[in-house]
């Protein structure tokens, strides 16, 4: 999260005195804080930002599985692979990423690699993966709990709904993290995803 110069300091207006043959004249930095506060606001996360990009993970994810269908593995792994470069923030850093259908001692995918593996599998250092992209996926919707606004970073938690080709229904619940680069992207940098608990 960067830090805005509005959280750093009270929201005071700065002057500067100076006194010239006995007059003292006073100049403030208000319009400059202003044209400030407006720039900062233009980094902040909106929510139509976040469900845009919720809606766009669900397309994509649709997209890889289509074309997985339609064009095999190799086609749906290098549609992936632009997903993932476009949508996470593995240029930024680890993501923390646990996928609904891992194990240990791969349950956490903080790479770009182990993300690639997650949705379509085809790598030997992953043996557990078999693609959750390509399992025929034709829809994908998503419902918020709540989403989190905070500057340039947002939460959001809530369900996801998958419908393969056959009509069956998959229902994961999802907590997604986003923060914006600095080309003003907004990157997934958390990705948690897990069945719904089930009691005896």
């Amino acid at each position: 999260m960067k830090l805005k110069l509005s959280h750093a300091v009270p929201a005071l207006v700065f002057a500067s005195v100076v006194v010239l043959g006995g007059c003292a004249s006073t100049a403030t930095s208000a319009e400059a804080e202003s044209e400030e506060a407006e720039e900062e606001d233009d980094d902040d996360v909106t929510r139509e930002e976040v469900l845009a990009a919720q809606k766009a993970w669900c397309e994509a994810l649709v997209m890889i599985s289509t074309t997985a269908d339609d064009k095999g593995p190799d086609a749906a792994k290098v549609a992936a692979e632009g997903v993932i470069d476009s949508a996470y923030g593995y240029n930024l850093g680890p993501v923390l990423f646990k996928p609904t259908l891992t194990v240990a001692p791969q349950t956490f995918r903080t790479t770009r690699e182990g993300a690639l593996s997650y949705f379509v599998g085809q790598n030997p250092d992953y043996p557990s993966d078999t693609g959750f992209a390509l399992k025929h996926w034709r829809s994908c919707a998503s419902e918020n709990a709540a989403i989190f606004m905070d500057d340039d970073v947002a939460m959001s938690m809530g369900n996801v709904t998958f419908t393969d080709k056959d009509g069956n229904v998959t229902v994961v619940d999802k907590t997604w993290g986003y923060e914006k680069d600095d080309e003003g992207n907004l990157r997934i940098v958390l990705h948690h995803s897990s069945l719904p608990y089930k009691p005896n």
